[in-house]
C-alpha cells in the first residue's frame, strides 16, 4: 500500500488526516509519514487502513507465511475474502488479508481438508488480478508450481463458464507455470498417501491433475461455491 494510494482514498471518503487518524487509531502525524511515502505501515496495520477505507484485499501487501495455518485460520481467511462456503467462519471484525499470501498458505499446507482445496479454484478466480508478480517466485522457491498450476487450470475452467473477463488473464499464468512444471509427482492437500491411495489416483485422477502431476480426485464438477 503506497501513500499515494492511501491519501487517494483518505480523500475519497471525504476525511481530513485527523479524522483518518482517529479511525485508524494512529496520531495525525503518522497519517502524513504514511501518505509521504516516509513510513511503511504494518501488514496488521495494512489490514486495518484498507477495512477503514473499503480498499480491496489487494490494496494489502502479501505475507509470506512464517508457521502452517490451521484449518480454522484457513477458513476464515477464506471467509474473510468472500468465500460463500464458509460464512459461517468470518470474523467481522478482521480485515481480510492479501489473497496472495492466503493461497501461498494453502497451497504449502502439509494437510489441506478437502473443503479447503475445493476454495482455492474460487479464489484464484475471484482474484485473477492478484500479485502474481510476488506470488510466482515464492511458490517456485518452494517446488509448489504443480499444485499451483492445478487450480490456477480449474480457476480457469471455471472462468470459462460465464467468467470471460478472467480466461485469458489465468490461461496466462498458467502457461508460465507450464514452462516450470515438475516431474515429480505430488499428493494434493496431503504431505503422505497410502500406495492404495496412490494407484487409486494414478487410475481415477482428472486430466487436469495428470497434466500437473497431482493425486487429487479434485475436479472443476465438484465445486459446489464456483460461482
Amino acid at each position: 500500500m503506497t501513500g499515494n494510494t492511501l491519501q487517494a482514498a483518505r480523500r475519497q471518503k471525504g476525511w481530513t488526516q485527523v479524522r483518518a487518524a482517529r479511525e485508524f487509531r494512529v496520531s495525525q502525524g503518522y497519517v502524513a509519514l504514511l501518505e509521504a511515502g516516509h513510513r511503511r505501515p504494518s501488514p496488521a496495520l495494512q489490514r486495518r487502513l484498507a477495512k477503514a477505507l473499503d480498499l480491496p484485499p489487494t490494496a494489502v501487501a502479501p505475507v509470506v507465511p512464517t508457521a502452517p495455518m490451521s484449518a480454522d485460520e484457513l477458513g476464515a481467511d477464506l471467509a474473510n475474502l468472500g468465500y460463500p462456503g464458509f460464512v459461517h467462519l468470518r470474523r467481522p471484525r478482521r480485515a481480510a488479508k492479501n489473497p496472495a499470501g492466503v493461497l501461498l498458505s494453502a497451497v504449502q499446507a502439509r494437510h489441506l481438508e478437502p473443503r479447503m482445496a475445493e476454495a482455492l479454484p474460487w479464489l484464484v478466480l475471484t482474484y485473477a488480478d492478484l500479485d502474481w508478480n510476488w506470488l510466482m517466485p515464492q511458490v517456485k522457491a518452494l517446488d509448489l508450481q504443480n499444485k499451483l498450476g492445478f487450480v490456477v487450470t480449474l480457476a480457469r475452467q471455471l472462468a470459462e463458464r460465464g467468467h470471460a473477463p478472467a480466461v485469458e488473464a489465468l490461461r496466462a499464468q498458467e502457461d508460465m507455470l507450464e514452462h516450470s512444471r515438475l516431474v515429480r509427482e505430488d499428493p494434493f492437500g496431503h504431505t503422505t498417501i497410502t500406495e492404495a491411495e496412490t494407484r487409486w489416483l494414478r487410475v481415477n485422477r482428472s486430466p487436469e491433475a495428470r497434466r500437473w502431476n497431482v493425486l487429487s480426485s479434485l475436479a472443476a464438477e465438484h465445486l459446489s461455491h464456483a460461482g
